[in-house]
């Protein structure tokens, strides 16, 4: 592995180049790269001895899954743009990762590795996820906005060493810090008035440097809570890179690839092998990039798309991210000019590999998981809260169930702030079963809700999320929970309001026209009004064929499902089962 080389940089000389990025013109034009189509290849005048091979292995967005993803997160669109079951998994990954990997390769990522995590990691800090990482021989990641949930001097303690402040040393013993670190040009610790990150890092790979620059979305601060981000300034995403990238140039370094925590939406079943990407935030940041950029890897959006976009200059360049949670393997090759130190960008080839569980899991890495399984017992028996009597997932002629309301309830008080929600909607798939009121072989007692009974009612780790819907787009969206509309509802799926949100449907009227009566509050809701919905981002991408929900603005992703329902019945209890009296059913 090479050596982390970093510089320090002041605000003053991040922004320097933000009136001449914000200068920069023209359209981003995409074009469709298929699977391990080849591009037209390097100069017939360099001799091969000339031409030095680099593989770049990428992942993003991991959120600590080291079991295979459950539900909607096991799930994405292959090669034909067909859903497929069974993807994802630290243990399949990591076959892939050998599969792949051979001298001339390096493995990077794209941020949110940690954070947001599953019961696994996130019970221990996500020590157990980077040691994965670590043994995968991870070079290095751009941070992302989950990174800080629990501040700044937690991201370098994960980096650096020492058991956790407060909880102490896991199981494992003494924590010994990442073998690699995390990266951001434009994270300014304020009072030092210096990157509070190394704004790159530089991998020699067969003689030839790649240096890496890591971005975080510049919202950051919009989405991680305040404590999270104390003492740290997100600046302008490209000014920042472009003043990076002109220091490498400085030291001799041309061969540059952007990682960047930012990414766009894509139309939804698509090859991840297609560019069917919805320009946005990701777009921006491709569009304004120096030219001496040669590649860009993204993050964020928990999508799966390779693209090709020109630079200032209109010479292509691979724009790609590889969705979420381990279900995609991004592999990228290309060669360098040992003249000239710099990527041949006509050689650059890229390729998204589903992560499928058809393989062999990785042996090594299934005892690893086995192992901290098990070390995770004792904190799935830990007590969260008390009920007064069973919450069954069982349906009230309206289609109501008291456990969706429930939660519903605790998804609206864990997005109001920062999210500033106003209602809270749960799809009804998503509660995989009941709780009861007696006590569990654990022993926890009757009426004793576990940390592991709630995570088995809300198993998917789905993050939070908050929308701008209009009144009428909120009807809309509640029409979609009928089969017969143009949004294809295979059945009725009724989704579940939080208490302060009342409305009346028709059982016989037509779809378009069933809703009616919509009250936030006791208030009438307006077709004009702007209201904020909170909703898993299962539902806010337009799962379950809620297409409405693509239609919000405003997005704020908050904390996961599973946390805010255990921070309510944690501050709630004992919770009395909900009455499903919020829709009423007219004939």
């Amino acid at each position: 592995m090479g050596s982390l080389r970093s510089v320090n940089m002041t605000p003053a000389s991040l922004k320097r180049l933000a009136v001449a990025t914000a200068a920069l013109a023209g359209a981003l034009t995409l074009v469709i790269t298929p699977a391990g189509a080849n591009a037209t290849h390097q100069a017939k005048a360099k001799d091969k001895d000339e031409l030095i091979p680099i593989r770049v292995l990428t992942i993003n967005d991991l959120h600590g899954n080291l079991e295979p993803p459950t539900g909607s997160s096991g799930r994405i669109a292959d090669e034909t743009g067909t859903i497929v079951d069974g993807v994802g998994g630290a243990a399949y990954l990591a076959t892939y990762v050998k599969q792949f990997k051979n001298r001339d390769t390096v493995l990077v990522a794209a941020g949110d590795l940690i954070g947001a995590s599953p019961l696994i990691s996130a019970a221990y800090h996500d020590e157990p996820t980077v040691q994965f990482l670590d043994s995968l021989e991870l070079a290095t990641s751009s941070a992302g906005n989950h990174e800080f949930d629990e501040g700044f001097d937690e991201l370098e303690r994960i980096m650096k060493g020492k058991c956790h402040p407060v909880d102490g040393c896991s199981p494992a013993g003494k924590w010994k810090g990442s073998d690699f670190e995390f990266i951001a040009a434009n994270v300014i610790e304020t009072k030092k008035n210096k990157t509070a990150l190394a704004p790159y890092y530089v991998e020699r790979i067969n003689g030839e440097k790649v240096a890496f620059i890591g971005l975080v979305t510049q919202t950051t601060p919009s989405i991680v809570t305040a404590s999270g981000i104390e003492g740290l300034e997100f600046t302008e995403e490209v000014a920042a890179a472009n003043e990076t990238s002109r220091l490498l140039r400085q030291k001799g370094i041309k061969a540059q690839v952007v990682l960047v925590h930012e990414g766009d939406q894509v139309t939804p079943n698509q090859s991840p092998d297609a560019c069917p990407i919805l320009p946005g935030l990701g777009t921006r940041i491709v569009n304004g990039l120096d030219a001496e950029v040669d590649l860009i890897i993204s993050g964020h959006s928990h999508q799966a798309y390779i693209c090709k976009a020109p630079d200032s200059n209109g010479q292509m360049r691979y724009y790609t991210q590889g969705s979420s949670f381990g279900r995609v393997l991004t592999q990228i090759d290309f060669q360098i000019d040992k003249a000239t130190g710099d990527i041949v960008r006509s050689s650059v080839v890229a390729d998204n590999h589903v992560v499928r569980r058809t393989v062999t899991p990785d042996p090594a890495t299934v005892a690893f998981i086995d192992l901290w399984r098990s070390r995770t017992a004792g904190v799935a028996n830990r007590p969260i809260g008390s009920i007064t009597g069973d919450l069954p997932n069982v349906a009230s002629p309206s289609g109501e169930v008291p456990l969706g309301n429930l939660i519903a309830d605790a998804q609206l008080e864990g997005t109001r702030t920062g999210g500033n929600a106003q209602i809270a909607l749960m799809n009804p798939g998503g509660i995989r079963q009941g709780i009861t009121y007696a006590g569990s072989p654990a022993g926890e007692g009757d009426g004793v809700v576990t940390y592991g009974e709630a995570f088995a009612v809300q198993p998917f780790n789905n993050l939070m999320q908050v929308v701008t819907l209009t009144g009428a787009q909120l009807k809309t969206l509640l029409e979609q929970q009928w089969v017969g509309g143009p949004n294809n509802q295979a059945f009725t799926k009724i989704l579940q309001p939080s208490s302060n949100f009342t409305y009346t449907y028709s059982a016989s009227g037509a779809w378009g026209s069933r809703v009616s009566n919509m009250r936030i509050d006791g208030v009438p809701v307006t077709d004009t009004q702007s209201i904020r919905v909170a909703a898993n981002n299962f539902l806010v991408g337009g799962g379950d064929a809620f297409l409405a929900f693509r239609d919000g603005t405003d997005l704020w992703s908050g904390p996961l499902d599973i946390d805010a329902f255990a921070a309510y019945l944690g501050a709630h209890s004992p919770v009395t089962p909900p009455t499903p009296n919020h829709i009423t059913v007219i004939p």
